[in-house]
């Protein structure tokens, strides 16, 4: 079996891959109490002995608001810890994934339309986060596989709820939920994206990929869809306008419209159809 090392094996996704594709890869993962990314040293040190075939780097700073408070840190961690593990992939030999975000681009309109973000569609971030992570990817383009994700929701991980099983929990408490009317997200069903992930390990190729749910919708609407699907009060869900809901925070792409166009092995599912299969 093919070995891959993994960072952010702990996380919302990384555990999720591990379980689903435990089966055919032997995984290394990177402990963050033992490696320090931003340290090169550390990583040699750990997978001194280890020879694996692929590196897939999940790791990464991801507050988005903290991140315009603490800029060193999120480069130290987006930036400089992608060129080192980056780096020591070369000096294995291995194979490197890197996991990016829909939050490399701006997400504003084009003559008053939507925007459709493709793979090759050129990154312009509107936060330090999403600017971090688009310099992530500079390092590695064309050298590596970067693979793009948003709004990752799954059907359970008690350390970190998702967008989805947040909203859920404050309905079943009866609390009111604001959410953006004038915005679109992308939801993408993480069992979707660690399946057309074992496709792409598969068939590893240096390009960029979007591994998404196969619909966009406003905040609004999926929490509504959240609510129906679960028989919960849809009434607790109150509509707000993105300019008032983030003012005085740090930017997001507003119409994140971002789409798939390659094949990555398997049908990404749209949001209804992953809010039915985690009930499966």
């Amino acid at each position: 079996m093919e070995k891959i090392a993994i960072t952010g094996a702990s996380g919302l996704i990384g555990t999720r891959i591990l379980e689903v594709l435990g089966y055919k890869y032997i995984f290394i993962p990177i402990p963050q109490s033992e490696v320090d990314i931003t340290n090169k040293s550390t990583i040699e040190n750990f997978l001194k002995d280890k020879e694996p075939n692929y590196i897939l780097h999940l790791a990464a700073y991801t507050n988005v608001d903290g991140a315009e408070k603490d800029k060193k840190l999120c480069e130290d961690i987006n930036v400089v810890g992608t060129k080192n593990i980056f780096e020591v992939a070369n000096e294995k030999k291995a194979k490197f994934i890197h996991i990016s975000t829909d939050f490399v681009f701006d997400g504003k309109l084009i003559d008053g339309k939507i925007p459709t973000f493709k793979e090759d569609s050129v990154p312009s971030p509107v936060s330090y986060y999403g600017l971090t992570k688009y310099e992530a990817e500079k390092i590695v383009k064309d050298k590596a596989m970067i693979i793009r994700l948003s709004y990752p929701y799954r059907k359970q991980f008690e350390l970190k709820k998702d967008f989805v099983r947040t909203i859920k929990q404050m309905l079943i408490d009866e609390k009111e939920v604001t959410m953006v009317e004038d915005s679109l997200i992308t939801p993408s069903y993480i069992d979707d994206i660690a399946g057309a992930l074992g496709h792409l390990i598969e068939n590893y190729s240096k390009n960029i990929f979007h591994l998404v749910g196969s619909d966009s919708m406003s905040p609004y609407e999926a929490g509504i869809k959240i609510a129906k699907h679960y028989k919960l009060n849809d009434k607790l869900i109150k509509p707000v306008l993105y300019d008032e809901y983030f003012k005085g925070k740090a930017a997001r792409p507003q119409y994140a419209k971002i789409v798939n166009t390659k094949n990555v092995g398997i049908k990404m599912k749209s949001f209804e159809e992953g809010l039915k299969e985690m009930e499966s």
